[in-house]
């Protein structure tokens, strides 16, 4: 089974994987991949992002016999830049770098699992390589509170950019869509949005959450928050626009309340003293507020569409420190 390349030889993926120290898990990972993969006709090539490590990766570790990963490389980055930013980078060096057909993004802990990888890559052959492929979570592995407030962030979300939470980073890539990719600035706090925001064709496909092989996951309720603030701030200028027709249309609402009770207080007899003063009052601060909301939005969304910040194309090999090949297939 497989896939054949877009230039009519053997299709060539390259895995991308972020990691942190986590090096037993990725080297247990790597066997794992090259067992499911040996009957997939294509060839594979894995990019470890080292994202600030303490801990050395070793070397050994790496060095087994392999039948379908054809090399193994670490990239190395000056500093720890976190799972979103590593994987720009990444992306940003394969699309310079690594010449390949398709680009698989996934942990490199073991919660994306192998029988994933087939899902995506059968999925990814049966559209001829025409669009990513996104693994949509059928099932999580999480506390119960976690997904509570896993599902809080869902609506939140919603309401705030329009577009559903439905993916994480797991998924495939055309190498077609790196060029786009790579001058998104918005790739830079997360992958998966900017992939949204870019409106490149994508397709889902049902995928379980698998668990640690080793370990225990660094992400805490703090890390969780800025990684979902992350994905808000992709769509930064349409969050603005829509609390800024909320901050408008809250300032009206109160503008009407005002009228109201100066209606009542004139025209009706019955009121009980001081009540339309203060009402008229707190009516007035919240119009007022809600206006100056409404202004600084204006001014937000204004400045955003002219700041470009962060083009992984131009600045990732400012964090990259070295390339290191572990493994090549003889």
């Amino acid at each position: 089974m497989g896939a054949g390349s877009t230039t009519g030889g053997l299709m060539h993926v390259v895995i991308l994987m972020p990691v942190r120290d986590d090096w037993a898990s990725a080297a247990e990972l790597v066997r794992r991949l090259d067992v499911a993969l040996a009957g997939y006709s294509a060839s594979f090539e894995i990019l470890l992002v080292d994202d600030g490590s303490v801990e050395k990766a070793v070397p050994a570790a790496f060095r087994v016999p392999y039948c379908a990963v054809r090399r193994i490389l670490i990239l190395r980055l000056r500093r720890n830049l976190g799972h979103q930013r590593a994987i720009a980078v990444g992306l940003a060096h394969i699309e310079s770098e690594l010449p390949c057909d398709a680009v698989l993004v996934m942990d490199s802990d073991g919660e994306d699992t192998t029988d994933g990888v087939l899902q995506l890559l059968g999925v990814f052959g049966e559209g001829q390589g025409a669009m990513a492929v996104f693994a949509e979570r059928s099932r999580r592995s999480e506390s119960l509170s976690f997904r509570w407030f896993y599902k809080c962030y869902k609506v939140a979300h919603r309401c705030l950019t329009g577009v559903s939470v439905r993916v994480g980073n797991f998924s495939i890539l055309p190498s077609a869509y790196l060029a786009t990719l790579v001058v998104v600035s918005e790739i830079w706090n997360h992958y998966a949005a900017a992939v949204f925001r870019s409106k490149l064709p994508y397709t889902m496909v049902p995928i379980p959450r698998g668990h640690r092989i080793a370990g225990t996951s660094r992400m805490d309720f703090v890390s969780l928050i800025g990684h979902g603030l992350g994905a808000i701030s992709v769509f930064g200028d349409v969050v603005g626009i829509r609390l800024l027709i909320g901050s408008v249309a809250g300032s009206l609402a109160a503008g009407i309340g005002i009228v109201i009770v100066v209606a009542i207080r004139l025209f009706s007899g019955r009121v009980v003293p001081g009540w339309a003063t203060y009402t008229v009052v707190a009516l007035s601060i919240m119009m007022i507020q809600l206006l100056a909301i409404a202004a600084s939005f204006t001014f937000f969304v204004l400045a955003s569409r002219s700041n470009f910040g962060f083009i992984p194309r131009r600045d990732y090999s400012l964090f990259v420190a070295e390339t290191t090949e572990l493994f090549r297939h003889d």
